[in-house]
């Protein structure tokens, strides 16, 4: 299989570096990051490293920024340019999961946003989202939003405690695959997160 999948998150922190952590690992995939904004707590690739993705699986960001802000703006901090040239998806052999930073309309630089790559790669996307309170509106604003830019969802994923209402609502208003949920771990580490990852989601739907 060679394909990629694209994970972005409804907002920050909603658990997308550990559900991309989960499925690069139960999909034996690459995984990328093509923006790191942010370095003084570790990089996400380094996370994923620990939650048990393979460093030879792991690929080299295109950019490593200090801030940890929007890519947009912690570039300008670091006077970089970010050159949507060296954005293009990496050839690879087998799958590929690239994740984003933060949500879908965060900007890569002043003129692009993750959802405008997402279509130019014409790769599609599991969108993640917090089942805590707020999330139906994230949530359908994000599904909106990639639509709107024509980038393909394979569906929802969730993460947090379960909220049955809130997880079918906003599918089906959405239209959009319920793909599951982790749970929140604890302690959260390879082995918890692959055993919760076989336990919640169909690789079937995500392959």
């Amino acid at each position: 299989m060679n394909r990629t999948i694209a994970v972005t998150g409804t907002d920050t922190d909603v658990g997308k570096t550990v559900f991309a952590a989960g499925l690069a690992a139960a999909l034996d995939a690459q995984y990328w990051k093509p923006v790191q904004a942010g370095l003084g707590d570790g990089s996400d690739a380094a996370r994923v490293a620990a939650l048990g993705v393979p460093k030879t699986h792991i690929l080299p960001e295109a950019y490593r920024l200090t801030t940890p802000c929007s890519p947009h703006r912690a570039a300008e901090l670091d006077s970089v340019a970010i050159d949507s040239a060296r954005l293009v998806l990496p050839e690879v052999e087998g799958p590929l999961v690239v994740e984003g930073a933060g949500g879908a309309l965060v900007p890569v630089t002043r003129e692009l946003l993750y959802a405008d790559l997402f279509a130019q790669w014409r790769a599609p996307v599991v969108v993640v989202a917090r089942t805590a309170l707020g999330t139906i509106n994230h949530s359908l604003l994000t599904i909106e939003a990639l639509r709107k830019r024509g980038a393909p969802i394979i569906g929802m994923a969730f993460v947090g405690e379960v909220q049955e209402d809130s997880e079918a609502t906003i599918c089906a208003i959405g239209k959009v695959a319920r793909l599951g949920r982790l749970p929140l771990l604890d302690p959260l580490d390879a082995d918890s997160l692959a055993a919760a990852f076989a336990d919640n989601f169909d690789l079937g739907a995500l392959a």
